[in-house]
């Protein structure tokens, strides 16, 4: 009796120290981008034109780390989204508040409704002005980015959907 209790608080114990103490659970933005907040972002893409990314996402999202990790980790990617891309992060669970394209002022965390988001992440791309390109959701592997990137830099955008445009690329 004494061992069995002795095992569930040793086990007990190693499986907090795990949740607190692993990085695996936690996430967020890349740590060694550059992200603004939605509102530096949107100002900023007005004064350099140039196109919007924004990372929805929030600490403890498996697929956001799994992103971060096998995607965004790579030289190609942070290159293009760099020099492309002015870079926001939205908090799924953040009360920041935000102000919208129309002038609306809303929270990070009533952007998720507002963009008809039912998991993290998700990753949209906005031309300079706001306007909405395309929307993706979940894990996105290097090629996925590389990808959407080709899309919104060729403009492509303008003529045909993003799976018109990866069945035309195959």
């Amino acid at each position: 009796m004494v061992l069995s209790f002795q095992r569930f608080i040793f086990t007990s114990l190693l499986l907090l120290w795990t949740l607190l103490f692993s990085d695996a659970a936690i996430s967020g933005p890349p740590a060694d981008y550059p992200f603004n907040n939605y509102d530096n972002g949107l100002a900023a893409a007005k004064q350099n034109n140039k196109y919007i990314f924004i990372y929805y996402g929030r600490e403890g999202c498996g697929y956001c780390d799994k992103t971060n990790k096998e995607s965004f980790s790579q030289a190609k990617v942070k290159q293009v989204y760099l020099n492309h891309y002015n870079l926001v992060y939205i908090d799924a669970e953040g009360g920041n508040r935000i102000t919208l394209p129309n002038g609306e002022v809303i929270t990070e965390m009533q952007f998720g409704p507002r963009i008809k988001a039912l998991v993290t992440p998700v990753f949209i791309f906005l031309e300079p002005s706001g306007k909405e390109i395309v929307k993706v959701p979940g894990f996105q592997s290097e090629r996925d980015l590389l990808n959407l990137h080709a899309y919104v830099e060729g403009e492509h955008y303008k003529t045909k959907t993003f799976n018109q445009f990866l069945e035309k690329k195959n």
